[in-house]
């Protein structure tokens, strides 16, 4: 007698159950009571604001040079206030460029400021007003 051997028939995997359809609910309403609720955790949640306070080393005034003098004034300013008097003077004697409004242009007062330049640039003034401050 001869031995047969047998083969095992591997059996055809399950189908996978299609994913059922779960019908939307309709949001419930809220009763009133649990609205004020929620409104209120809310408002509880935001933390209030507080004022801003000035920073101490821009409030101290700073003693001039003799030629940023001529611009501002020989008193003692804080540097905020440099910035502001000399943003003045340019408006009040239309020294900025009209075509570039970046570039503000040197008059007598100016030039010895910027350093002989005719023109400077907006963002060069804060390096040329720290140049000619110090502490008081």
């Amino acid at each position: 007698m001869s031995k047969s051997k047998k083969v095992a028939k591997k059996k055809p995997a399950p189908k996978k159950a299609a994913p059922k359809k779960v019908a939307k609910k309709s949001p419930a309403k809220k009763s009133p009571a649990k609205k004020t609720a929620v409104k209120k955790a809310v408002k509880k949640a935001a933390p209030k604001k507080k004022a801003r306070k000035p920073n101490a080393a821009f409030m101290a005034p700073l003693a001039t040079t003799a030629v940023l003098a001529d611009v501002v004034g020989t008193k003692p300013l804080p540097r905020t206030e440099i910035i502001r008097s000399i943003w003045v003077y340019i408006k009040k004697n239309k020294l900025q460029d009209s075509t570039n409004k970046r570039m503000i242009n040197a008059d007598a007062k100016l030039k010895p400021l910027f350093g002989g330049k005719s023109q400077v640039s907006m963002f060069e003034l804060a390096g040329i007003v720290n140049k000619n401050v110090k502490k008081s």
